[in-house]
């Protein structure tokens, strides 16, 4: 068995300078998510054996930012770019934990897909699903603020 964690995104910038969705940087707001969404899973044990990022500049960073309270590096994984159910799985099998940074609607959709639950993933909130096999259940949903009150 495997814990699947999706972790969306901070608050991004509206626009980039090059015009660009993919150069779309996390604003402040964004990277203190991003910061309490790491310490709060490091607090609550959930430490990832590995972390895949989109490499769309707010899912990296938020990956990066994260990554300073949870140790390690991000990986920077283009399959989290529209990512499904089969890459979910596949990443899953990757360590006995794994933090997937992404987007939506692909989290929200892959949690579906895994496990049936309808959910909506915020900006910067995590979702944690076991996965044994095909086989996935959602376990529980965090968001920002919640992930806030666990850092403290």
């Amino acid at each position: 068995m495997s814990e699947l964690l999706l972790l969306r995104h901070g608050t991004a910038e509206d626009r980039a300078p090059s015009g660009l969705d993919a150069d779309r940087d996390l604003t402040a707001k964004g990277e203190a998510q991003a910061r309490a969404a790491g310490v709060a899973l490091a607090a609550l044990g959930l430490t990832p054996d590995v972390v895949l990022a989109s490499p769309k500049v707010r899912a990296w960073r938020t990956a990066l930012l994260a990554c300073e309270a949870l140790g390690g590096a991000p990986v920077e994984h283009g399959a989290v770019v529209g990512l499904d159910r089969d890459e979910a799985l596949q990443a899953a099998g990757l360590g006995d934990r794994v933090l997937v940074v992404g987007h939506e609607p692909d989290l929200s959709q892959v949690a579906f897909d895994l496990t049936g639950a309808r959910l909506r993933m915020r900006k910067a909130a995590v979702a944690l699903i076991t996965v044994q096999g095909s086989r996935a259940e959602l376990r529980g949903l965090m968001g920002p603020d919640v992930l806030a009150r666990v850092r403290g």
